[in-house]
């Protein structure tokens, strides 16, 4: 019998055995998939998948999977554009922005030279980050001409994507962050994620901490439209509270992960998505 959600995987977290628990509970036929299984008849139009929960971990699996199960016709969540768009924080930058989003100042350099001279003419503090990446990885606080000099020297030593050179203020805002979980066309939990250990970087992943964030009518619209920029149906977007701009976007999220926000909102974020799957399927 073909399944009517398959959640595709290469890495089990939390999200996806809470999803299995949401599907079990619901009496939905789910099956979860390893994409490091995964081998695709990339001319076979038969859908054995239903509709896909895409949760890869993995950039290049999750694109890949991605489009080769698209392109047999199998409705998958998110879409390709949307890990292509949403995986690379430069894109979606400039979607966001073409949507009239507020986001942080940026720059993109293709060389050290070249990155040093907008450091020097935008001024000190700025935070370099890899264009594809997630949990804090590789992002730095460039503070000085000395310390650029040394950041940028080694990431030009590194693989290309590191040779891309972007360049974000350091917006000044309170010691935390936004992660609002959009479901469709709604906000279904927010949470504030503040720095565990005195850092300026609020990752969960990193040792942040969680507190219930209330959603008002002006943060849901913001995360809607950056939902809608890169494409998206489940998101997670990630906001800042600046203080000249009040609220910005400065990530969007494919696969994002909820296990923090389920725990502090008490929200059943894997059935909502659940629910939504089985809506589109249809």
């Amino acid at each position: 019998m073909t399944p009517e959600i398959t959640v595709l995987y290469d890495t089990i977290r939390w999200e996806e055995k809470a999803l299995l628990e949401a599907g079990k509970k619901k009496n939905v036929n789910l099956q979860m998939l390893d994409c490091k299984k995964l081998s695709l008849d990339l001319d076979n139009e038969v859908n054995n998948y239903g509709t896909v929960l895409q949760r890869c971990v993995s950039y290049y699996r999750n694109l890949h999977s991605t489009a080769g199960l698209e392109g047999m016709g199998v409705n998958v969540i998110n879409c390709l554009n949307t890990g292509i768009f949403a995986g690379n924080k430069l894109f979606t930058h400039m979607l966001l922005k073409k949507q009239g989003i507020l986001t942080p100042f940026a720059t993109v350099s293709f060389s050290k030279e070249a990155a040093l001279e907008s450091l020097e003419k935008h001024g000190y503090p700025q935070i370099i980050k890899p264009t594809v990446g997630s949990w804090g990885r590789m992002v730095s606080k460039i503070n000085d001409s000395d310390s650029a000099e040394g950041i940028i020297e080694a990431r030009e030593k590194m693989y290309p994507i590191y040779q891309i050179h972007y360049l974000e203020e350091f917006v000044q805002r309170p010691p935390r962050d936004i992660r609002a979980i959009v479901v469709g066309d709604k906000v279904v939990a927010a949470i504030y994620r503040s720095s565990g250990n005195g850092s300026w970087k609020t990752n969960m992943a990193l040792g942040g901490v969680a507190e219930k964030c209330p959603v008002s009518n002006e943060m849901e619209d913001i995360c809607i439209k950056a939902k809608n920029a890169v494409q998206g149906q489940i998101v997670g977007v990630d906001l800042m509270e600046s203080k000249d701009k009040g609220l910005i976007v400065h990530e969007v999220n494919n696969t994002t992960e909820f296990k923090n926000t389920v725990r502090v909102c008490d929200v059943d974020i894997p059935s909502l998505m659940i629910d939504y799957a089985l809506k589109s399927s249809k």
